[in-house]
Formats: structure tokens, C-alpha cells, sequence
């Protein structure tokens, strides 16, 4: 095994459970603990993990962008229901926008049930994902690839959005507050939701609850410019309230 390939493996163990042990690690993957200290030394210095005695700690800092692969691993089940909720929001021939989040995937997925779609997205998992639609019309924003994200991103981004008037756009983001607004760990990220945004008639926000009460680094929009939050569980009544005040529709699993 590679090293990249056990760190990647050490992460995502890591986020499952919270905290990892040197010795376990190194009975696991039969490698020195000298090695393991190495893996967590890297992932420390990454942002990824905060050492401990004995091991290492997930860092929950939400301005950390985790790798794509790893995120995408994350509640599952969870973007699959968000997934199942917007293609049923989704009408054969419209024109939509996608972001490069990883609950996008699964909604990219859920779409193939559609015909004659339009998609608009920075998500190269996404181009991939829809390669073998012939009947859909599927558009790259352009942009630079950022590394670890399998998104493009910068004012090729923008640039690429700006000829465009979907129907709807549908974005993710890192947090939602009550007084903050909808935030975002990177600037580059945020910029091209905005982008999207600007782009289309309607924004849904896809966020699962864990995304509930966090504050990220950039603010990529105020709730003013939500039409509805799909979610994987209802929400606590306090948000309940809040997206009636703001007239913003809020969808979750009935049960």
C-alpha cells in the first residue's frame, strides 16, 4: 500500500471515529509506528488531524477542506435522501446549475432519471458522472482545478456562468447560522456559488443537519437569497421558524 493510500484510509477512520491510536494503526496496517507517526505528522501539518499522545484527533475546524474522496464517504445515506428529494423538485428539459460538492454527486445521480436535461456545473466528478447522458446537454463552467477537490474554480468560473439564466441552481456549503448566513471554507468556493447563484432564477440549498448552527470562513450569501433547503431530517423548530420568516421553502424525509 502507498503511503497516500493509508493516510487517505488513517483519515477517513478519523472521521468516523473521532480518534486514532498509534499501535492499533501500526498492528493494521503492519507498518513501524515510526511510519504511523509520519502519516499523522503529514496530516497534522495538512490541517487534517491535531496530534495527541499516543495518536491523533479529527480536526472539526470547519474551514478545513477535507479531500473530495473522503468527503464524499461522509453520511451517505443522508445526501442520498437529499438526492432522492430534489430529482422529484426537477422537471424533464429544465436548466440547471450543479456545484462541485459532494452532495451534488449523488443529486447529478438521482437525475439520470430525467430526460433532456441542461447541466451547468465546476464539478469534474460530475462531467464524469453525466458522460453517458447523449440526450442531455451538459455544460463545464471552465476554470482551474483544485487540487483535491475535482472542482474548478477562479474568475474562469465566472466568466463561463455569465452567458447562462437556468431555472434553478442548487449549491451546498460548509455552514449555515441563524446569524451569519450561508458560509463556505474557501473564498474560491464561495465565489463560484455566488457565481451559480447569479446565473439562475431559483437557489436551493442542499445541507445535510450536521451543516446546522456551523460558521465557515466566507459568507457566500444572507437567507434572503435561498428559495428552499432540502435537508436529510427535520430540522430543529427554531430553523423551522426561521425559513418561514424568510419565505423559504424547507423539504426533508417525512420520515
Amino acid at each position: 500500500m502507498l503511503a497516500v493510500e493509508r493516510r487517505n484510509q488513517i483519515l477517513e477512520k478519523l472521521q468516523e471515529e473521532k480518534r486514532v491510536v498509534v499501535s492499533e494503526l501500526s498492528q493494521i496496517y503492519q507498518v513501524s509506528e515510526e511510519t504511523i507517526r509520519r502519516d499523522l505528522e503529514k496530516l497534522h501539518q495538512d490541517g487534517l488531524a491535531i496530534k495527541s499522545y499516543g495518536g491523533a484527533i479529527f480536526n472539526e475546524n470547519t474551514n478545513i477542506d477535507m479531500p473530495f474522496n473522503i468527503r464524499k464517504k461522509h453520511n451517505i445515506v443522508g445526501k442520498q435522501k437529499i438526492a432522492d428529494l430534489i430529482e422529484k423538485m426537477i422537471g424533464d428539459g429544465d436548466h440547471i446549475i450543479l456545484d462541485a460538492s459532494t452532495t451534488a454527486v449523488f443529486i447529478a445521480k438521482a437525475l439520470k432519471k430525467k430526460e433532456r436535461l441542461t447541466v451547468i456545473t465546476n464539478s469534474v466528478e460530475i462531467i464524469v458522472e453525466l458522460s453517458d447522458m447523449p440526450a442531455w446537454n451538459v455544460i463545464c463552467t471552465g476554470g482551474v482545478v483544485k487540487e483535491g477537490s475535482l472542482a474548478l474554480v477562479g474568475p474562469q468560473v465566472l466568466d463561463g456562468l455569465k452567458g447562462y439564466n437556468a431555472e434553478i441552481a442548487v449549491i451546498s456549503c460548509k455552514g449555515i447560522d441563524m446569524e451569519r448566513g450561508i458560509t463556505e471554507g474557501n473564498e474560491q468556493f464561495a465565489s463560484a456559488k455566488q457565481g451559480m447563484m447569479g446565473a439562475s432564477m431559483k437557489c436551493y440549498l442542499a445541507v445535510d443537519h450536521s451543516k446546522f448552527g456551523n460558521v465557515a470562513f466566507t459568507k457566500i450569501c444572507d437567507f434572503s437569497r435561498i428559495d428552499a433547503v432540502i435537508t436529510d431530517k427535520k430540522p430543529d423548530d427554531k430553523w423551522v421558524f426561521l425559513f418561514q420568516e424568510q419565505g423559504i421553502e424547507c423539504i426533508y424525509p417525512e420520515k
